[in-house]
């Protein structure tokens, strides 16, 4: 097969170069026209609710306002996960939504349960606020390079 596209191509000179002309040309306009993201937002949509609780343990933080917030919050659409951290004084719901869901009708969402379970919250914690809009591409991006065969060294310098 190779044989006979080297035959075709040393008789038919101006059709071999001019595909390849065509196909530098192709090439060049895809390498310019085309966008590439070097960092695309892999991150789903998320909406973090910050509660200040000043004088609750992180126990009593976590049962008191980080898991009524989060009940509250299974039950949006849309919502694929919904995970806290409740430390002295501070309670941090993040609540992950779908893939396509629009970020401001999803903090449009958990605004309206916001203000339906701020009443329930104890006394001396503050009503909850949203955090800002943003993704997570501040955190940092952990990867796993595994291979059989190859040292540790190996695998660290891939």
């Amino acid at each position: 097969m190779l044989d006979k596209i080297i035959e075709f191509s040393l008789k038919q000179k101006f059709v071999a170069i001019s595909l390849v002309l065509l196909m530098t040309i192709a090439g060049l306009s895809a390498f310019f026209n085309i966008p590439i993201n070097s960092l695309p937002d892999v991150t789903p949509n998320q909406v973090l609710v910050i509660t200040k609780a000043g004088r609750y343990s992180p126990f009593d933080v976590e049962k008191l306002v980080s898991y009524p917030i989060e009940t509250a919050m299974n039950g949006l659409p849309n919502v694929s996960e919904v995970r806290s951290v409740s430390q002295f004084g501070l309670s941090a719901v993040t609540i992950e939504f779908e893939e396509g869901t629009d970020t401001y009708f999803a903090r449009s969402m958990v605004s309206q349960r916001i203000q339906a379970i701020k009443d329930e919250l104890p006394e001396g914690v503050s009503a909850p606020q949203l955090g800002p809009i943003s993704t997570a591409l501040g955190e940092i991006y952990q990867y796993v390079v595994r291979g059989p065969g190859y040292s540790l060294t190996e695998l660290r310098d891939m």
